[in-house]
């Protein structure tokens, strides 16, 4: 795998995203804080420095969520539905370098999203004088920034063998019980059903554990796991994410055009 082609894609994959009006996703939710921070204190008096804080890192991790999948699923079938993968496959660039270089590209443009996104949410926050825990809330959006990068390896991997809609769909889906994945497996203790027990405990070894990479409601009161557990789960999402990849460049390669 070359590393100068690589780059060059992931280069072009960014350029690509940000054409895409993707930036405008920053300007909504500049719109949307300004409108939470009028309207909150007034229905919420006593409470409404909690509940922005926390609406402020939910939104930023919604939105990146939306581009995350919805772009994700569309890297590669854009490019074969254009037939533009026609023209690249002949040149010295492999399926893998393809699908790495697409896979930083658009973790490029999610982390400066993130990175921006935070910068108005903490400068809106100081403007309302509302107190906030810094360094954990820098923290939060870098784990953010972990799981974007293995949902797009999700969304990647989906996109190879599907179409758009339905890849994006499988995606939100994995999202959603990857971050109850934990509690499918108590509930299938609770069934007392040998069979849902064995289905939720394999659910839960095959899908990702997001809720490792979701620091944002420990981050808001200033409390985060400690270091070795930071790192384990930052591991655990950057070697997921490889895994993934790996798989969606198996599959890639298999395909004929």
């Amino acid at each position: 795998m070359n590393v100068v082609r690589v780059f060059t894609i992931a280069k072009n994959g960014f350029q690509e995203v940000i054409r895409d009006r993707i930036l405008y996703f920053v300007g909504f939710f500049s719109l949307l804080l300004i409108l939470a921070v009028r309207l909150i204190p007034e229905i919420a008096a006593g409470t409404h420095e909690k509940i922005l804080l926390d609406f402020g890192i939910a939104a930023i991790a919604l939105l990146s969520v939306i581009v995350a999948i919805f772009v994700g699923t569309s890297l590669i079938n854009k490019e074969i539905e254009k037939r533009t993968l026609l023209m690249l496959i002949p040149k010295p660039i492999s399926r893998a370098e393809l699908i790495v270089g697409k896979h930083l590209g658009l973790v490029a443009v999610l982390a400066v999203m993130v990175g921006i996104m935070m910068t108005i949410y903490l400068a809106m926050m100081s403007f309302s004088a509302i107190d906030y825990p810094l360094v954990a809330l820098a923290i939060s959006a870098g784990y953010l920034l972990l799981e974007l990068s293995l949902l797009v390896a999700v969304a990647i991997l989906f996109g190879v063998f599907t179409s758009s809609i339905l890849a994006t769909l499988l995606s939100f889906g994995v999202y959603l019980m990857g971050h109850f994945s934990q509690d499918l497996v108590e509930l299938g203790k609770l069934s007392k059903n040998e069979s849902i027990e064995t289905l939720t405990t394999s659910l839960y070894l095959v899908l990702p554990d997001l809720s490792r990479l979701d620091l944002k409601n420990e981050a808001v009161y200033g409390l985060l796991p400690n270091y070795t557990d930071l790192f384990s789960h930052a591991l655990y999402g950057f070697l997921y994410t490889i895994l993934l990849l790996t798989i969606a460049m198996i599959i890639f390669s298999q395909k004929e055009f």
